[in-house]
């Protein structure tokens, strides 16, 4: 695939976005050009392509996200989503497009001595993607030595590829706080126990965690996204339901926040004699790069003379790529997608597209890694 061709068919998914396990159309497309390119394709959950070339044991994987979002675009471009209220605002249309043109590149002049695992994943999104497709049974169909994922990162220089050993992304965690109370008449507030002002005590009380329970530097974030009671203009609520949001950079943190929004929200309900029931789910794992393949990364980046960093601060953002590089080493890596224009906009933002700058330099550092790990040996 020429550049052009890369465009045109980033363009396409970009008109066509499709919501986390609701890709019918997206994994139909991919296994279409995956086929048409000669690779052997399985369709599960997701889309695989293998690709093998010479007589090497060694395998890796390369993991491309599919989803889109539900968010209304607000772009004016000419290939705005054709899906009222989905758009492609992460950039996964992107990822796909640049690991099918690495596929193309290599299927037509491979260079190396192994095999590919291309991985065409769904749902990134809820970070059920990953899950779903290890559960499966894709590591164990296909195994693989290492996995990599690319994301493109907003606000960074068009093409630069940043990345670190250990932990790069946070995980993400749901908190529900039920409070249970019996009402009343706005008027008479001291009949009962007002859930409104409870609640509210609690919503300041989580904020102490991360300032006054954890180490400073943690870099966890814990955040109180909805308040929602069934009171009325002249009707004291009988409950209230507080959920949130928390972002941990190691286990520990996770779990340690967990206790401490239990040991809170329960506390303060006992002070003032209301039933509290407290729900804490993990939906993201930290992300965790290997050593070889993170080092790897950086070589073949800097083969290719791009700016290149090597020890980056980890990420706020959670990423379910973090269940593969989990069962298997990895390097999940960030790649600047330009400072200014629609590719500056943030992740997530209606106004977000992706960069079509960045399509070649994707698939170019696609083909670079793999002709890297699986050298082919002098005969």
């Amino acid at each position: 695939m020429n550049t052009h061709d890369l465009i045109a068919l980033r363009r396409e998914f970009h008109r066509a976005p499709e919501l986390g396990f609701r890709e019918d159309r997206t994994k139909a497309r991919v296994a279409g050009i995956l086929k048409d390119l000669g690779l052997e394709v399985h369709q599960g959950v997701g889309v695989v392509g293998i690709l093998k070339r010479g007589t090497s044991n060694r395998a890796i994987g390369l993991r491309a996200d599919m989803d889109a979002l539900p968010i209304v675009e607000k772009s004016t471009h000419g290939y705005v989503s054709q899906h009222q209220g989905v758009m492609h605002a992460c950039g996964h249309d992107g990822h796909m497009t640049m690991l099918l043109g690495a596929a193309a590149a290599l299927a037509d002049d491979p260079g190396f001595d192994g095999t590919l695992v291309f991985l065409f994943q769904p749902n990134e999104e809820h970070g059920l993607g990953a899950k779903a497709m290890i559960t499966e049974g894709v590591l164990d169909r296909f195994p693989v030595d290492e996995v990599y994922a690319i994301h493109n990162l907003p606000g960074a220089p068009l093409g630069q590829i940043s990345t670190r050993v250990g932990q790069i992304c946070s995980s993400e965690s749901l908190f529900e706080i039920e409070i249970e109370s019996r009402g009343g008449h706005a008027s008479m507030p001291q009949a009962g126990p007002d859930v409104i002002t409870i609640g509210s005590e609690m919503v300041q009380a989580l904020q102490t965690i991360v300032s006054r329970k954890l180490a400073p530097g943690a870099g966890a974030v814990v955040s109180v996204t909805e308040f929602l009671t069934d009171g009325q203009r002249n009707i004291l609520p009988s409950t209230a339901t507080l959920k949130g949001d928390v972002r941990a950079r190691v286990p520990e943190d996770r779990e340690a926040i967990a206790r401490f929004i239990k040991q809170i929200a329960e506390g303060i309900g006992a002070a003032h004699g209301v039933a509290v029931s407290v729900a804490f789910n993990t939906e993201f794992i930290e992300t965790i790069n290997a050593e070889a393949p993170t080092q790897a990364v950086v070589r073949a980046a800097l083969a290719q003379g791009r700016v290149t960093i090597a020890d980056r601060e980890p990420m706020s953002f959670s990423e379910d790529f973090a269940h593969f590089s989990a069962a298997v080493p990895g390097c999940f890596l960030l790649l600047g997608n330009g400072e200014d224009g629609p590719g500056g906009q943030p992740l997530h933002s209606a106004n977000y597209d992706f960069n079509d700058d960045l399509l070649p330099i994707g698939a170019e550092f696609w083909v670079q890694l793999v002709r890297d790990r699986l050298p082919r040996l002098a005969r």
